[in-house]
């Protein structure tokens, strides 16, 4: 990663009202020499499950949420990190692009349930809007091992975050909404599609680079996924190209102006009703 904007970010940070250091999501064939990941386990794919070859009672007894990881992380500012074998839930391997199709059984629990088998989450209507948004969003195929997700501040001076996410609450997200559309003249340029958490973080970005489309992405509102969340806290992700222009080019915009500071005071009256310590900032 440039230095230079591990040297910018704490002056953007102050500018925006930013409590945390960013993180960065990279996929690298080296395995971090420490963090958090998910047990190893063996991938309930589709073509097994035609088989019949899936263990379920195995799949969901090693459950393990992808957002958890990444909550410890940024708690202990480690690495979360993640693979077809570390994979934790098959809902996180589909959407960080190591498994795909998703499963039929998947697609029934995230919506209607199976009779006497397993309860649905009701998230869609029916297994085929499921599949139909599945197919829609197409993850991309994961190009390394492994997913990586750490504080920007651990990034090696030869690698990059292919995408940055930012975790914050909407008296300061809404600074960077503003601030994106300023670095890129799209009044569209924030999206916010229905999706597992890990999918607004991974999935989903990358679903619109495929299509030439850069795009910053607000999730988060996963309900099975809040408990990874501080109260009222949303995320904020964003293709590394489009971070470095909005640390480059905030000086220039609104976040200088008597208008947002107006806005900063309601950031610190948040900061204060959620008694939200200032941790993790120092990139």
């Amino acid at each position: 990663m440039n230095a230079s904007i591990l040297t910018s970010w704490p002056e953007f940070r102050e500018l925006a009202g930013l409590d945390e250091e960013p993180l960065g999501l990279f996929y690298t064939d080296q395995e971090p020499s420490e963090g958090f990941s998910p047990r190893p386990g063996r991938l309930p794919t589709r073509g097994k499950e035609i088989k019949g070859a899936i263990d379920w009672q195995e799949v969901f007894g090693g459950f393990s949420c992808a957002l958890g990881h990444i909550w410890r992380a940024r708690k202990k500012r480690i690495a979360a990190y993640f693979s077809s074998e570390q994979f934790g839930c098959p809902g996180g391997a589909f959407w960080m692009g190591f498994m795909k199709p998703q499963t039929d059984a998947i697609m029934h629990y995230i919506s209607t349930g199976i009779p006497n088998w397993m309860d649905g989450e009701l998230y869609c209507d029916s297994p085929d809007t499921i599949k139909q948004i599945f197919e829609y969003v197409d993850p991309r195929p994961a190009p390394r091992k492994y997913c990586v997700v750490k504080p920007i501040g651990q990034f090696a001076g030869d690698e990059t975050p292919e995408l940055v996410m930012v975790f914050t609450r909407p008296e300061a997200l809404c600074g960077l909404h503003q601030l994106a559309t300023f670095v890129t003249g799209d009044p569209e340029v924030v999206m916010s599609p229905w999706s597992a958490a890990c999918g607004g973080l991974a999935a989903w970005p990358l679903h619109y680079l495929s299509k030439g489309q850069t795009k910053a992405v607000i999730g988060g509102w996963d309900p099975s996924a809040r408990k990874f969340f501080q109260t009222d806290e949303l995320s904020f992700t964003i293709p590394y190209p489009m971070f470095v222009e909005m640390l480059a080019r905030g000086r220039e915009s609104f976040l200088t102006t008597k208008t947002w500071q107006t806005v900063k005071k309601k950031i610190a009256r948040s900061r204060n009703a959620w008694r939200a310590p200032r941790e993790n900032t120092r990139a």
